[in-house]
């Protein structure tokens, strides 16, 4: 039995996280902390905007997930690796979710406090720590939307590599993912952007590479020589297209095939829920004539209706789609 259930018997469930650890959790917890950037937004979509008193992730840094969910600015805008357990106590915290182990889980579970891990490295990991949240807020809302979003997420996984079934590996153009042009930055194997570029019908062209947000040089960057490459949201506003040297040699460059990953809630090719959006567009991006009655705005703003209950205008879907932020409320201050 998990540390908490023999005291709690009669208001604790035992969930096991994504590290194999086995916690008492609230039947209903009321106040959580979510020190995991990308796990706030999979919490939002299962209907956990009110209780998330403690989040990573700021208006400044969101500001679509604060447009959304607007409720979440009742909640404190905190450092993750500098919230210890007094503060949790202080705030009553009952639950808290964290990307991965740490010293700092001991320290939260000696004043019984439970604490999940919840990162994950691909598809079928995000679909755990979905149900996992799910089973952790214990509502009919949270369960129904995660057995719902598992049926859709399968769906758009199998169409795509349906319609990719018959193209040749040659075919398959070789994809540069870049997360930071400054510094220079890429995202490599064993991520779950190697798994979207995969699946969307590329290759990932950082070979030799293994994990996110790898440091790269420009040349090593020619010599992949990238017949596609995506910017992901912390690119910027800057183009390679306009940087000139080794950029302007470059075979993505010269055939105008450099695009800005699109951003919403959260960025599309990291690790939050919007990653089906982030797959079709992907795919339709690198294989246009395959996927040519595929809508992104459509299918952008039809997400946000089922998953985050927010009716988007065209413009916002056109806007999240070129990864920028919301126009400002008329009236509110700039």
């Amino acid at each position: 039995m998990a540390a908490g259930l023999a005291a709690h018997p009669a208001t604790a469930r035992e969930i096991t996280d994504m590290a194999g650890h086995a916690q008492a959790v609230p039947d209903h917890p009321a106040r959580i902390a979510d020190l995991w950037f990308a796990h706030n937004e999979l919490l939002l979509m299962l209907g956990g905007v009110q209780q998330i008193v403690m989040t990573v992730d700021s208006p400044q840094a969101r500001p679509w997930m604060y447009r959304v969910f607007p409720a979440l600015a009742q909640a404190q805008v905190v450092n993750g690796p500098q919230v210890n357990a007094e503060s949790l106590l202080h705030d009553q915290v009952d639950l808290v979710f964290v990307p991965q182990a740490s010293a700092a889980i001991a320290a939260f579970g000696a004043v019984d406090i439970p604490v999940l891990v919840s990162s994950f490295q691909d598809v079928d990991g995000l679909l755990r720590v979905v149900d996992m949240t799910a089973a952790a807020l214990g509502t009919e809302h949270a369960h129904a939307t995660a057995a719902h979003y598992r049926t859709m997420m399968k769906q758009t996984v199998n169409d795509v590599r349906e319609r990719l079934a018959n193209v040749p590996e040659a075919a398959r153009p070789r994809v540069l993912h870049i997360q930071s042009l400054h510094p220079l930055r890429v995202d490599g194997a064993g991520s779950i952007v190697d798994e979207w570029i995969t699946l969307a019908g590329g290759r990932n062209a950082a070979t030799g590479v293994s994990g996110n947000m790898k440091p790269v040089t420009p040349e090593q960057v020619a010599a992949w020589n990238p017949d596609v490459i995506i910017l992901g949201p912390d690119c910027g506003t800057t183009d390679p297209a306009t940087a000139g040297g080794l950029w302007q040699r470059l075979d993505a460059v010269r055939n105008g095939r450099v695009h800005a990953n699109p951003s919403g809630v959260f960025p599309w090719d990291r690790y939050g829920s919007e990653l089906p959006l982030q797959i079709s567009w992907a795919a339709k991006t690198l294989h246009p004539d395959l996927f040519d009655d595929i809508d992104p705005v459509a299918l952008t703003r039809d997400f946000y209706r089922t998953y985050f209950h927010y009716n988007l205008t065209e413009d916002d879907a056109r806007r999240i789609l070129a990864g920028q932020s919301p126009q400002p409320v008329p009236g509110s201050a700039p």
